[in-house]
């Protein structure tokens, strides 16, 4: 492994049918690669508090939740805003913070530690995470992932500002049970930025790179789709994306933008033996049926890991759209 490669995990990370599909003619590349994923929401949250030095700002009315807006009324979009506008400030800040939809102002005095003035706080300001890239188009150099949504800690899309992809390789598998999902877990080189994201939908992950390379097929019309025997490709050792089997159980009527377009069932015997069915980091893997990409794997049934849900590939592209 590369050594400026960090060990981590980095939990992964997770519509309706066109007539006469009008991407029913392209022709994307479908990856099936792992990467780390980090989104940033231009905005400083109040996870928890310091042990040993967040009484003072627990005593001054900061409440876990609470967004840092500014500090001595110098914007705070990040963590090191945050560490400056301290560096620079003389004893007691006044700090905007914003709970609810409602701007409070508080005053309290940060304590002078080695590294400096401290809130003694831990703050959030942003998302990571590992998911699977589900197609690249190299006319455009534009990629879709995970064939979902990246959820705040509420369960709610997060909101963001920029995004940016890292090589990784996956390091371990926790295979998943009944009533308990498995996970992918991976290394990610966080001073190996591959590409950059535009944006955060329900239907998936979306922005621009450069590293991806492949065979391209064409994208299925969804009247083309049916249930029976079809393929995924996924990243579940290292860095080799490898092909299994599986089979579409059901197709569902387009009527809801819900993300979830068809049933699947893991029916590869290494895949089952090695995570179990369908786990977390999967989300994005691309599905391949008839020598077309139909798809992305989404979610995985909690109480039968060999099943799951897809999304259509031109809900993806029209998402990104």
């Amino acid at each position: 492994m590369k050594r400026n490669m960090f060990r981590t995990v980095w939990a992964a990370v997770l519509i309706i049918c066109m007539s006469g599909s009008a991407f029913a003619s392209q022709m994307l590349i479908p990856v099936g690669k792992v990467v780390g994923i980090s989104l940033a929401e231009g905005s400083v949250t109040v996870v928890a508090f310091d042990d040993a030095h967040g009484q003072a700002a627990k005593d001054a009315g900061i409440q876990i939740g609470d967004e840092i807006v500014s500090v001595d009324r110098k914007p705070v979009d990040s963590a090191a805003d945050l560490h400056e506008a301290l560096e620079h400030s003389d004893g007691a800040v006044q700090i905007a913070l914003s709970r609810n939809g409602k701007l409070r102002q508080l005053n309290m005095e940060p304590e002078v530690t080695e590294d400096g003035p401290r809130l003694g706080v831990y703050i959030r300001e942003g998302i990571t995470g590992i998911g699977t890239v589900t197609y690249y188009d190299p006319k455009t150099g534009k990629f879709g992932a995970l064939g979902h949504g990246v959820s705040d800690p509420q369960g709610e899309l997060a909101p963001m500002k920029t995004g940016n992809v890292y090589r990784a390789t996956v390091e371990a598998v926790k295979p998943g049970q009944i009533g308990c999902p498995g996970q992918l877990k991976g290394a990610v080189a966080a001073d190996e930025v591959i590409g950059e994201l535009f944006c955060n939908t329900p239907f998936g992950i979306f922005g621009s790179c450069s590293a991806f390379q492949g065979e391209v097929l064409p994208v299925a019309d969804c009247s083309e789709i049916r249930t029976g025997a079809a393929e995924i490709l996924s990243n579940i050792s290292g860095d080799a994306v490898e092909t299994f089997s599986v089979e579409i159980v059901k197709i569902f009527t387009p009527e809801k933008k819900t993300g979830r377009d068809m049933m699947l069932r893991v029916t590869d015997p290494e895949l089952l033996k090695t995570t179990g069915g369908i786990v977390a980091g999967m989300s994005g893997s691309p599905i391949i049926q008839d020598g077309k990409l139909v798809g992305a794997v989404t979610h995985v049934l909690v109480n039968d890991p060999t099943r799951g849900y897809g999304i259509l590939v031109e809900n993806m592209l029209d998402a990104a759209a």
